[in-house]
C-alpha cells in the first residue's frame, strides 16, 4: 500500500499553450526556494477543487528544483480533470500538489536506452532524455505524433537535446513513419526500453517488444487499457487471515475490500497509478490495469479495475 504523500499548495508561475491542445504549467512554492527532489519518470497528484485527483508526469529538468513543470492535454472524452484545468488554471492560481512519486524509474544500467513516446507520453520521456544526455549515457528517442503542427514540447526538445539522439515521426509525413515491429525486432548491446503514450500506442509497443528479456521493458500509461465487452462476473477474495470477501458483478474489488474493513489507499481508481496495488498469492486474476509489468502480474493485483475468476487469494 502506498504511503500518504505531502500535499503542497503551489503557485502557477508560468502557463503556456502548446500545439495539440496541451497546457504547460510551471509551479513554484510560495515560500520555499526549492521543491522536493524528483527523478525522471516521477509524477505528482494534482488535487482539483471538485475533489478529483489527477496524476501528471513531471517533464521539467530534475536538476532544477525551483519549479515543477507539468503538461496537461485537453481530453474531450476524458473524465473532466483536463477540462477543468484548461478552463480554470491561470497565472497566480494555487494548486494543491503532492510530493513526487516514481513508478517509472530510469535504471542505473550503462546499457543503451531506447525511449519511445506517443503524443502526451513525451512528458516523462523528456525528463529521462534530459538526464541521460547530461550523464553522457547512450540513448535514442523516438517521438510519434499525428502531425508536426500538433506536436507538444517540440521546441523544448530541439533546444534541450542533441538532435543526433532524436527521431520524430509524424502520421501525416510518410517519410518520417517508422515500423515499430522492425525497430524492436532486433536486440543489441542489452538495451533498455522505456515507453509511454495513449492506449493504442502502448498496445503496439507492448506487442512489438514481447520477445524482449524480462527486466528490459518499462512503461507508464496515462489511460486504462481497452477491454472486451464481456460482462463482469462475481468472484470471491480470500484474505491472509482466511476471511472471505465477496465481490459482486457490479462492484469493484477495491470497494468490496474497503467495505470488509481492509485499509487500502487509492488515487486514480482507473488502473494506471498503482496506489491500491496488492500482493496476490493464488487464483486466476483478470488484469485490467495499465500499471503492472508482465512479470508483476504473476504476484500483484490492482483491485480498482481488475477482477478474477472464482476465488482469488490476496496477501492482505
Amino acid at each position: 500500500m502506498a504511503a500518504p504523500r505531502i500535499i503542497m499548495k503551489l503557485t502557477v508561475t508560468g502557463i503556456r499553450k502548446e500545439p495539440g491542445d496541451v497546457l504547460v504549467i510551471d509551479l513554484k512554492h510560495p515560500r520555499k526556494p526549492l521543491l522536493p527532489p524528483f527523478e525522471p519518470g516521477s509524477h505528482v497528484d494534482v488535487h482539483l477543487a471538485d475533489g478529483k485527483v489527477r496524476q501528471y508526469s513531471l517533464c521539467g529538468d530534475p536538476s532544477d528544483l525551483s519549479r515543477y513543470t507539468i503538461a496537461v492535454k485537453f481530453e474531450q472524452e476524458g473524465r473532466g480533470g483536463s477540462s477543468r484545468i484548461h478552463k480554470t488554471v491561470c497565472q497566480g492560481f494555487t494548486l494543491p500538489v503532492s510530493a513526487p512519486r516514481n513508478h517509472f524509474p530510469l535504471g542505473e544500467s550503462r546499457a543503451p536506452v531506447l525511449l519511445l513516446a506517443g503524443g502526451i507520453g513525451i512528458t516523462p520521456i523528456l525528463a529521462m532524455a534530459r538526464v541521460l544526455e547530461r550523464r553522457g549515457r547512450p540513448y535514442e528517442l523516438h517521438y510519434f505524433t499525428r502531425a508536426s503542427a500538433l506536436t507538444a514540447l517540440l521546441s523544448e526538445i530541439q533546444s534541450a537535446l542533441d538532435p543526433a539522439n532524436v527521431r520524430l515521426h509524424f502520421d501525416d509525413e510518410p517519410e518520417t513513419r517508422l515500423d515499430l515491429q522492425a525497430l524492436l525486432s532486433t536486440l543489441s548491446s542489452d538495451p533498455q526500453l522505456y515507453f509511454c503514450g495513449p492506449p493504442g500506442f502502448m498496445a503496439a509497443v507492448d506487442q512489438a517488444s514481447a520477445h524482449w528479456p524480462a527486466g528490459t521493458v518499462h512503461f507508464e500509461a496515462f489511460q486504462p487499457l481497452e477491454h472486451d465487452d464481456a460482462p463482469p462476473e462475481p468472484f470471491t477474495i480470500i484474505l491472509r487471515d482466511g476471511a472471505l470477501v465477496p465481490v459482486a458483478a457490479d462492484t469493484t474489488a477495491l470497494a468490496a475490500l474497503r467495505r470488509a474493513g481492509v485499509l487500502l489507499m487509492a488515487s486514480c481508481e482507473n488502473g494506471v497509478c498503482g496506489a491500491c496495488e496488492c500482493g496476490m498469492l493464488e487464483g486466476q486474476p483478470i488484469h485490467r490495469d495499465a500499471f503492472l509489468s508482465r512479470q508483476a502480474r504473476d504476484s500483484r493485483f490492482i483491485p480498482c479495475v481488475s477482477r478474477a475468476r472464482g476465488v482469488l487469494k490476496l496477501d492482505r
